[in-house]
């Protein structure tokens, strides 16, 4: 039985299932542990984690502890309260009008996003005057359509993960700053922010980014110098402002004092630099890596919702999941009617009830040919259905991003 403790909960003899926080928060090879010392729960405390998850058939119990299911449940009873206090973000044109522009943008950004790191590794200088025009594409688009292109930054090459992470957040960030209303320079600073903020990961070698076993704790502290790294090359930046320098040296702070590269508390954090923790965390516990299996973008950001009891300031993380939706697009969704469907777009109003492309038969075990409902809509309008629950694509074996954008 997997059951849900506080750390101070936490003995000898237990089995922790789930370290419950971002891999670079703490410094385990993997989220699962027996734990054998008290110098590996005290390892866990100091890396800030205040809950965990535990196996009570593989360790130690704690009888009065909440078990996982008790957990989700309440959980998911708490985000359809968030989903029905406030609509999805306007669209101005459809999804599949915006693919086309999207794809575009996407590629343009990836390739910007790898020559800056790579002039940085070699010390050049960042010419912002090339970053400046690519933010204000990828901004365009979101302003058009936001689920285009975020929904097509769901798929992510493993050895381009660095790159395209970039993006993602640059993305993802304007995305989440116009939801909060705020003016078109302020969104400008912060996507550069986003696109910027991991540029310090430039003098981390590959073989410490990309290693798929446990990292010392040298090679840990290396990984964690980057936000200082990355600022100290913008700084050399000409015309660079104070958001990007901000965004990209305190985005792994976290509101209980708990992250770095400086341990501040949340008052003394910016919002936009507490609005990319939310957003960097979120895309990167969504993509695959060599290390581990990125989960899906719904069960992301019910994870957020949980680590925001301590990591996060909590009306940010339900601003963003207004943002891109309790079912984000690119979510892999069990309709009433027995179909699997992929999350094409948020609804207008009710975030509870999305565009999905129904593809997969659960009933019967096969593929049928793709069709587009709006759940908003009654039946026989192109609606008349209702998601039963968000699932996993390894369960199926199905990948659903395929069907996201059925012009590849």
């Amino acid at each position: 039985m997997i059951k849900k403790i506080s750390v101070r909960q936490l003995k000898v003899g237990m089995f922790v299932h789930d370290l419950s926080c971002h891999w670079m928060d703490h410094p385990f090879m993997r989220n699962r542990l027996m734990i054998k010392s008290d110098d590996e729960i005290r390892k866990i405390a100091d890396a800030g984690i205040r809950e965990l998850y535990i196996d009570t058939d593989k360790g130690l119990d704690v009888a009065d502890a909440p078990t996982v299911e008790e957990v989700q449940k309440k959980l998911e009873e708490e985000l359809v309260d968030i989903a029905a206090h406030q609509a999805a973000p306007v669209t101005r044109v459809s999804v599949a009008e915006e693919l086309q522009r999207a794809r575009q943008v996407k590629n343009q950004a990836h390739q910007l996003v790898r020559t800056v790191m790579h002039d940085a590794r070699l010390g050049r200088a960042i010419e912002l005057d090339q970053v400046e025009p690519v933010v204000q594409d990828i901004t365009e688009s979101i302003l058009r359509n936001p689920g285009a292109l975020t929904g097509l930054l769901h798929i992510k090459n493993k050895d381009d993960y660095t790159f395209l992470h970039s993006v993602s957040v640059c993305t993802l960030l304007v995305a989440f700053c116009r939801s909060m209303e705020m003016g078109s320079e302020l969104i400008k600073q912060a996507g550069l922010g986003g696109l910027l903020h991991d540029t310090g990961k430039a003098l981390v070698p590959d073989e410490i980014l990309n290693k798929p076993g446990r990292l010392t704790d040298t090679e840990f502290e290396i990984i964690r110098r980057h936000p200082q790294d990355g600022y100290d090359i913008l700084r050399k930046t000409p015309g660079i402002g104070d958001i990007p320098l901000d965004i990209t040296l305190h985005h792994h702070e976290r509101v209980d004092g708990s992250g770095y590269p400086e341990r501040l508390p949340g008052e003394r954090i910016s919002q936009l630099a507490q609005m990319t923790a939310i957003v960097d965390v979120y895309d990167a516990i969504t993509a695959d890596r060599c290390y581990h299996k990125g989960m899906s973008a719904a069960d992301a950001l019910r994870k957020l919702y949980e680590w925001s009891k301590f990591h996060f300031n909590p009306q940010y993380v339900q601003s963003f999941m207004r943002c891109v939706g309790i079912y984000p697009v690119g979510t892999l969704v069990l309709l009433e009617s027995g179909r699997l469907g992929v999350v094409i777009e948020p609804h207008e109003t009710n975030l509870l009830a999305p565009k999905v492309r129904a593809f997969f038969s659960a009933r019967s075990n096969t593929y049928i040919k793709p069709v587009d409902i709006d759940l908003a809509k009654p039946l026989g309008m192109g609606g008349g259905d209702k998601i039963v629950s968000h699932e996993s694509p390894e369960k199926w074996k199905v990948e659903p991003m395929k069907f996201f954008d059925l012009a590849q």
